[in-house]
């Protein structure tokens, strides 16, 4: 193993095996976090292509999606709507239905 020299051109000292064994894991160190970084630009071009792709998607296929992915949410959302009873309901779609139209919108 070539060790580099100094600016004064003085050869630096070999390093002994405990110190050979902490630039070792030094090394692995830096390459798990050069992976990490890798795998993470990875998955953020993913989700950036995932989430175009699910603006072009229609709405009915979000909300199944949105089902399967959070079902006790929905079930929680079901009985609050169950225990209001239609009047409420009614009422309520009055003033969320045209904030949803106004964010669809955007």
């Amino acid at each position: 193993m070539n060790q580099p020299a100094s600016s004064s051109g003085a050869r630096l000292p070999r390093a002994t095996p405990a110190q050979r064994l902490v630039l070792e894991r030094i090394a692995a160190q830096r390459e798990r976090l050069r992976e990490r970084r890798a795998q993470r630009r990875q998955a953020l071009a993913e989700a950036a292509s995932t989430q175009g792709a699910a603006a072009d998607t229609p709405l009915v296929q979000r909300l199944a999606g949105f089902v399967r992915e959070h079902p006790v949410a929905v079930a929680a959302v079901a009985g609050a709507a169950l225990m209001a009873g239609p009047r409420r309901l009614v009422r309520w779609a009055g003033v969320v239905l045209p904030l949803i139209l106004q964010l669809r919108g955007r």
